[in-house]
């Protein structure tokens, strides 16, 4: 594991003026940048979470539904709604 305390980390002359950067300075950051943010194997990155997004969008999709066939099965069995 890398040590990322301030003192480790070298400046970064080209990230210096990027605007997260600016933000970082004008609330007292102890460094003049943030650190991060750039993923180096960003295809990688993104094949692995892959399966995270299609169980969001299963999950999110199956709530709907059930909220559909609830509602239904409510109807046909005369119970009021809330």
């Amino acid at each position: 594991m890398t040590d990322t305390t301030p003192a480790s980390i070298p400046p970064d002359p080209a990230k210096y003026d990027e605007e997260r950067n600016v933000h970082a300075r004008r609330r007292g950051l102890q460094q003049p940048y943030i650190t991060g943010g750039d993923d180096p194997d960003l295809e990688e990155a993104i094949r692995e979470e892959r399966p995270y997004v299609r169980i969001l969008v299963g999950m999110v999709v199956a709530i709907i539904v059930l909220g559909f066939v609830l509602g239904f099965l409510g109807a046909m069995l005369g119970t009021p709604p809330a």
